[in-house]
């Protein structure tokens, strides 16, 4: 049975932790994400974070009903970190560029958290507030609603995706990731044309591609598939 979350009002009046910090959402969410980034995505725990805060493990549940419900808050900062950094202009195209690049640059800064909080659906405000706004920029643009949810389902996957993808690749050890871009100056550069013409023709320019992440060109063509589903008065 899940423990019940204490009213914010019972938590103000707690007690300093033994470090002295009076606990707050705000703080339990910024020490996971340096528990997190110190033990990675499988080493956010009650006891780990408990001792990170200088709190009995027990005081996290006056916060959060449980660990997955702490997942889902920590997802919901990352949304909202990408929502402070960006800014509405106008322009349908320049402003879902620049939000999805802002959502995929807030989780790739935290790569052990973006791997842990990628697939998740958190319903929490900050989160909600960046659907609102992705939907805002498509419907605004006069996309007709079912083409708005179908262009915001790929557009908040695809940046999510990206993320979790390049973040996996962030969160290895430096030598295996540096052996895993060798590969396309070894393994593929020395495929012969005989066997694999294709691969040996471009063979340069995948081992200058593939090391860098894909999504900057995906975002690209999303936005060139929303342009041409737009009214041809707005495209």
């Amino acid at each position: 049975m899940a423990k019940q979350v204490v009213p914010e009002a019972a938590r103000r009046r707690r007690r300093p932790t033994r470090t002295g910090t009076v606990l707050s959402e705000e703080i339990i969410v910024d020490t996971a994400l340096r528990v997190l980034r110190e033990h990675g995505s499988t080493g956010l725990t009650a006891r780990r974070l408990g001792a990170a805060l200088g709190a009995d493990p027990s005081t996290l549940y006056r916060y959060f009903a449980g660990m997955d419900e702490l997942t889902r808050a920590i997802g919901d900062e990352l949304m909202g970190r990408a929502l402070d950094s960006w800014t509405a202009t106008g322009d349908w195209r320049a402003d879902l560029r620049a939000l999805g690049r802002a959502v995929y640059g807030a989780y790739l800064a935290h790569p052990q958290a973006a791997l842990l909080t990628a697939s998740r659906v958190t319903g929490r405000p900050r989160e909600i507030a960046v659907d609102e706004a992705i939907l805002g920029i498509l419907r605004g643009a006069g996309l007709p609603d079912p083409v708005a949810v179908r262009v915001y389902h790929a557009f908040i996957d695809q940046s999510l995706a990206f993320a979790a993808l390049d973040a996996g690749s962030l969160a290895l050890a430096d030598e295996a990731r540096a052996q895993d871009e060798e590969m396309w100056h070894t393994a593929y550069a020395r495929l012969p044309a005989e066997s694999h013409p294709h691969i040996a023709a471009t063979a340069a320019l995948l081992a200058r591609r593939m090391p860098h992440s894909a999504y900057p060109a995906a975002l690209e063509m999303l936005l060139e598939h929303t342009a041409a589903q737009l009214p041809s008065s707005e495209a």
